[in-house]
């Protein structure tokens, strides 16, 4: 009977290994799946999950808007251009009694304008604009880094969870094994008159509830696996996807200390913070500079062209114009200054000053979040590093003890129900080690993520 425990432990430990080593030399006997390493559903999932699609977009946006034109540093050149005409007959009254008619004269209008007007101060207004857009441009950057990170961050989550409800799976097929072994001691030993009919009724009915709980877990192994291709965005759900890792691993080496070091520099939640209060200090400096003269280099020209028509004249011979053109070159500077409007601006500096002190707390504020939520989730991690240890021994102790429960209950030295706890005892060990190591390796990938250092897992 020893042999035999031994011989289920090892096919126990194999069917985590087989998997991974048979899809990864024998692929092609595989038609409708797919082996995924982790690498390979971080890279899948940011290249075509739709939320970093959005993203990715924005930043775009934000980096076209990145311009000289769009902060006012260039001119801006505009054309006019008309060409009219009317059609005219006139009836002019005499003091002699004379009458001088004038009929179907058709006189045209055309004008056309070239006009250039160029910024040359505005009390630094646009030097500062264009610094607020290229603050904006690299926060569109590091909201595309937000997304991807708590992306790579659910990709890694789903992926160690989908390993997590496999390795329940075995172990629970592992369950349903020993108690097709119990079935088959307990029929062997009614065969024999050595035990009642019960017993082996109720051997039967232990295995067809382990049975029925290894089926129910495949459906949450199903619902992991579509939740994981719904994060890759895969166009095809229904495709089926292998795991090329079978065990949750996790490191067990990571330092407070260097993890806050990393957070103060590269945590993008606090780098988003510090991009907000340096845009609220420029927002201030743009009011502040419409206190200041402004002046405009403007220049244009112009060209005016005017037909006369020649209509019926009586009485007259006068030599009529036929047509005029003018052309003109204008230019010149704007000087001015904005004296006084109702304190609007005043109470605009004095709301904007408000608005950078309350970006600075924000700032503080998400700071103290972000060192507290990593000193929190760093106690989980160190809790669970120990309680691996713990759940490693138990299960250690749990084996041996169904090994010499098994060989007492060949023996009838102990009753089916001792035998059960015994077994359930071995179970319930394994599925908290399961448990354990994944709630270490959510800590490290929280760890990790709040350290900005999520990518390290592309």
């Amino acid at each position: 009977m020893r042999i035999l425990l031994i011989k289920m432990n090892n096919l126990h430990k194999l069917k985590i290994l087989i998997p991974a080593i048979f899809f990864m030399f024998f692929p092609d006997i595989i038609h409708s799946q797919e082996v995924y390493d982790l690498s390979h559903c971080v890279v899948t999932g940011l290249e075509q999950n739709f939320s970093v699609k959005v993203a990715r977009n924005q930043e775009e946006i934000a980096g076209n808007n990145y311009t000289k034109g769009n902060a006012g540093f260039l001119p801006t050149v505009t054309t006019t251009n008309r060409f009219g005409g009317n059609l005219t007959s006139t009836t002019q009254n005499m003091n002699d009694g004379s009458q001088r008619l004038s009929s179907g004269i058709h006189n045209t209008t055309g004008t056309a304008a070239l006009n250039l007007d160029m910024p040359l101060f505005r009390g630094f207004n646009i030097q500062t604009s264009y610094q607020k857009l290229s603050e904006l441009k690299q926060m569109g950057e590091l909201n595309t880094q937000m997304s991807m990170e708590n992306l790579v961050a659910q990709i890694v989550a789903e992926y160690y969870y989908h390993i997590q409800q496999l390795n329940y799976f075995n172990n629970m097929e592992y369950a349903v094994s020993l108690s097709r072994e119990r079935v088959r001691i307990d029929e062997e030993r009614y065969l024999l008159g050595a035990s009642s009919k019960l017993e082996l009724l109720q051997s039967i009915v232990y295995l067809n509830a382990d049975s029925s709980r290894l089926a129910r877990q495949n459906e949450a192994i199903l619902e992991s696996a579509v939740r994981l291709k719904k994060l890759m965005a895969l166009e095809n759900l229904e495709t089926e996807i292998v795991l090329l890792d079978s065990a949750i691993v996790f490191n067990p080496d990571l330092l407070y200390e260097e993890l806050l070091e990393l957070t103060l520099d590269f945590n993008t939640s606090l780098q988003i913070a510090l991009k907000n209060q340096i845009i609220s200090e420029l927002d201030y400096k743009i009011i502040s500079s419409r206190t200041y003269p402004y002046l405009n280099l403007y220049s244009g020209y112009n060209y005016n062209y005017r037909g006369l028509g020649t209509g019926t004249i009586s009485d007259y011979g006068e030599v009529e114009l036929k047509n005029q053109q003018n052309r003109a070159l204008n230019y010149g500077l704007t000087l001015g200054m904005d004296i006084f409007n109702g304190f609007n601006r005043r109470r605009e500096k004095t709301n904007a000053l408000i608005e950078v002190e309350n970006r600075m707390y924000r700032y503080q504020e998400i700071e103290q979040d972000i060192k507290a939520e990593l000193l929190t989730v760093y106690y989980a991690y160190e809790n669970n590093l120990r309680l691996v240890q713990m759940e490693e021994q138990n299960l250690d102790v749990a084996r041996e003890n169904l090994e010499i429960a098994l060989e007492r209950y060949r023996l009838g030295a102990l009753s089916g129900i001792e035998l059960r706890e015994v077994q359930k005892s071995l179970l319930d060990a394994e599925e908290r080690l399961i448990s354990v190591k994944f709630q270490t390796k959510l800590a490290e990938i929280s760890l990790l993520q709040i350290a900005g250092r999520i990518m390290d897992y592309v």
